[in-house]
């Protein structure tokens, strides 16, 4: 089941200073850091600005599959994204299993370009790993069902092992200032 989380902000800023809708397909997390006995209960927080979304906890999993699709405004196409992974807990505060932060401006580059009526497939553009990003491998932007997207493989920072892999697709919206 995809769940849709839209964060409402005021009015007088969406009107004035977005540039439209990220919608972020958080799919799955994949060999997770253990933070209770023998396994964890994870959970994604994203971040954007005053911005934060997050996913279901997925109970005793180390490879949870959220599948769920998390919606922020943009206003900064230079404003990095920052994701973290939670252990729930239900007595104390919950466990830091992770962070991880990415860039939107290639894929709003892209974006910008307007392509239309490419095969389904085509590679736009591609982000190499380094020691400067939290890509665990190469992020490719493509042409998709007519629309584009970038998938990321995110490697945890501040922990000792985890991934999370996502995807971004762009919302354009009427009343948005637009890119």
């Amino acid at each position: 089941m995809i769940q849709i989380q839209i964060q409402i902000v005021s009015i007088k800023f969406i009107m004035e200073n977005w540039l439209g809708l990220l919608r972020i397909h958080i799919k799955r997390g994949v060999n997770l850091a253990i933070r209770d006995t023998r396994s964890s209960d994870p959970y994604v927080l994203l971040k954007l600005g005053r911005q934060k979304l997050k996913t279901r906890v997925v109970k005793k999993n180390l490879n949870p599959e959220w599948n769920e699709l998390l919606t922020l405004s943009v206003s900064d196409p230079n404003t990095p994204i920052k994701l973290f992974v939670y252990d729930k807990d239900t007595f104390s505060f919950d466990d830091k299993m992770g962070d991880a932060e990415f860039e939107i401006g290639p894929f709003l580059n892209a974006l910008k370009m307007r392509l239309q009526g490419l095969p389904d497939g085509t590679i736009i553009s591609k982000a190499q790993p380094t020691r400067k990003n939290c890509l665990a491998e190469e992020s490719r932007i493509v042409f998709s069902n007519g629309k584009l997207v970038q998938d990321l493989v995110l490697r945890l920072r501040n922990v000792e092992c985890g991934e999370v892999e996502l995807q971004l697709q762009w919302i354009d919206v009427p009343t948005s200032k637009g890119l």
